[in-house]
């Protein structure tokens, strides 16, 4: 893999697409419950990435809602992957995406450009505005449009499917942190 994308080439790959987008500087937050506090100041849908990998390799990056639950043993069907999915390892994601864990975002895929990492955003997460992501590194939040995401995946060749991810069928089923 090349060299991975800093922030800042980030922001001018969004400046280029004409993307509106707006940067809050927090200090590093590694899961969805330690960022609950710095999100309720900062308006918009909020996510949890999903790095996952099928029983042929094939890589998926799930965008959910943050607090959104999701039945892990049944979304390889609608995502048509082959198997149960798995989480991706460190060093698969940082080949392909250039983050390390705590920091996955959409916008690694900025990384990956072979284009060899699907992505399915989550419907509920796309009705906000803005949604919200770390800019590849856990230490901020970036905020964009819902549309400008969508241009921004398409832009770098990963054209997202957005849809209605499962959730668990009982309430007594774990759920990843």
């Amino acid at each position: 893999m090349s060299a991975a994308t800093t922030p800042e080439e980030l922001f001018a790959f969004l400046d280029r697409l004409g993307v509106a987008h707006a940067t809050v500087e927090h200090v590093p937050v590694h899961t969805v419950a330690e960022s609950r506090d710095l999100k309720a100041a900062m308006p918009g849908g909020h996510s949890k990435n999903l790095f996952l990998k099928d029983k042929r390799g094939r890589l998926f990056l799930v965008v959910a809602e943050a607090e959104a639950r999701i039945d892990l043993k049944r979304l390889h069907g609608p995502l048509g992957a082959t198997g149960r999915l798995s989480f991706g390892s460190a060093d698969l994601l940082y080949e392909r995406l250039g983050v390390r864990p705590g920091s996955v975002t959409p916008f690694g895929l900025i990384n990956d450009r072979d284009a060899t990492v699907a992505v399915i955003l989550d419907a509920g997460l796309m009705a906000h505005d803005p949604v919200n992501f770390h800019p590849l590194h856990n230490g901020a939040t970036t905020a964009v449009k819902p549309g400008d995401l969508i241009r921004f995946l398409e832009a770098t060749g990963h054209p997202p499917r957005v849809m209605a991810l499962p959730e668990p069928a009982g309430e007594d089923e774990e759920q990843p942190a």
